[in-house]
């Protein structure tokens, strides 16, 4: 036997498939996101450090400012999907049962789009007045 023996398949190795059969994709998404976040959670911490002691209406008013609520809708979306995508990566790690793991990716995905709604809705609420 010529070299050192391989568990995958020969077409395995030149798609990159890992056991998960998807490749690099959640890693890259998950790397986008994180690089995303870093900008996005700066200016959304300022945002929330300048709400600081004011009173209801000037905390609505800033934050239905059409540019101030761009930010937060995009804060809010990138660190849900980063989120979803870190929690599927430790369930399908850890989690051996198959179907376990699915209720649990599932419940990850209805959990996070649940949470995600809610914040949109109290974004846009505040920039429309829903």
């Amino acid at each position: 036997m010529s070299g050192s023996p391989h568990i995958r398949t020969p077409l395995a190795r030149v798609r990159g498939f890992g056991t998960a059969k998807s490749g690099t994709a959640h890693f890259w998404h998950q790397r986008v996101t994180a690089i995303a976040n870093i900008p996005l959670t700066i200016a959304a911490v300022i945002i929330l450090i300048t709400l600081l002691g004011r009173n209801q209406a000037a905390v609505a008013q800033i934050l239905g400012s059409p540019v101030i609520a761009i930010i937060m809708l995009l804060f809010i979306g990138s660190i849900t999907i980063h989120m979803r995508i870190g929690m599927a990566v430790i369930i399908e790690d850890y989690v051996h049962d198959d179907s376990a793991r699915l209720a649990l990716l599932m419940a990850n995905t209805f959990f996070t789009i649940v949470v995600g709604l809610a914040a949109v809705y109290g974004i846009l609420k505040l920039s429309f007045g829903l």
